[in-house]
């Protein structure tokens, strides 16, 4: 059964940096793709960026060159470090699973909420 579990998420200052992490049993990070995602109040549910089972990496625009996603296999952790964080990064961030063959992605964590202040 897959478990999926965020952590480190706080409340954090304009130009700020924090690191997430999401604690993953029931998988191997050699046979899915790993993904945070976000949701910010009253908006959709965005893509942050991934970690393909190849270790290819995507960004959202959004992401690029501030965020980093990374990965340790053999504690089954999924990071993602965040740098020079603004007051529109303020949302819950997920961590979501699939495998490597699925479109969708099957498993998601429960969030944990970054607010950025200024």
């Amino acid at each position: 059964q897959v478990q999926l579990v965020e952590s480190g998420g706080a409340l954090v200052q304009v130009g700020g940096s924090r690191r997430l992490s999401c604690s993953a049993s029931g998988l191997t990070f050699s046979n899915y793709n790993m993904a945070w995602f976000r949701q910010a109040p009253g908006q959709e549910r965005e893509f942050v960026g991934s970690l393909r089972w190849t270790g290819n990496i995507i960004y959202a625009d959004s992401s690029k060159g501030r965020f980093t996603i990374s990965r340790d296999s053999a504690k089954n952790i999924l990071y993602l470090q965040m740098n020079s964080l603004k007051p529109e990064d303020t949302a819950v961030y997920y961590c979501a699973a699939k495998r490597k063959l699925s479109a969708t992605y099957d498993y998601w964590g429960q969030g944990t909420q970054v607010t950025v202040s200024s």
